[in-house]
């Protein structure tokens, strides 16, 4: 099972979304990050679990919905591609409140041996509504995204800074 779920992570604002988005397009099964859907559901109500208000909260919120997802994931056909996982959510926990969750959580829910890796791209970066911290703070998100999947075992496969139809390609060209 955990052979079949592709990760695709890295820094915030590199341009994961969209090419989810992609290869959803291309009839690809895909699972939508946690953190924007949990965002999204606070700013509609009067939600706390916000990463710039309280980062532990969210981080909480994202491990659970990370879990639903893989739970929900195993009825989807191969491979199925997240944008982002429970390694992510675990690893703003343990940023957050200094606990070390992403060793036996991360050990117990396995993705595909590759975890693709979006760089830190300054050029197409940039705030929103649902992203308010700044680049270095997603730099900073970047390397400790890194440092917690190598120390999983994970083998990362870093994204080119290209066009979204040629990120797609680079994916889908590790499993044909």
């Amino acid at each position: 099972m955990s052979e079949s779920f592709v990760v695709i992570s890295g820094c915030s604002g590199a341009g994961k979304s969209t090419l989810l988005d992609e290869l959803a397009r291309r009839g690809k099964s895909v699972v939508s990050e946690p953190g924007r859907r949990i965002v999204s559901a606070e700013l509609a109500g009067d939600g706390k679990a916000l990463p710039w208000i309280d980062l532990a909260a969210f981080a909480r919120k994202a491990k659970a919905l990370a879990l639903e997802d893989r739970a929900t994931a195993t009825a989807l056909p191969a491979p199925v591609f997240f944008d982002r996982g429970l390694v992510d959510a675990l690893a703003a926990l343990d940023f957050a409140t200094g606990t070390h969750a992403i060793s036996s959580l991360g050990q117990a829910h396995r993705y595909h041996r590759r975890v693709f890796m979006a760089p830190p791209w300054p050029e197409i970066w940039q705030t929103d509504a649902e992203r308010r911290h700044d680049f270095a703070a997603a730099t900073a998100e970047f390397d400790r995204l890194v440092a917690a999947y190598t120390s999983l075992g994970y083998t990362l496969v870093m994204l080119d800074r290209a066009p979204v139809a040629a990120r797609a390609d680079q994916i889908l060209a590790c499993f044909s």
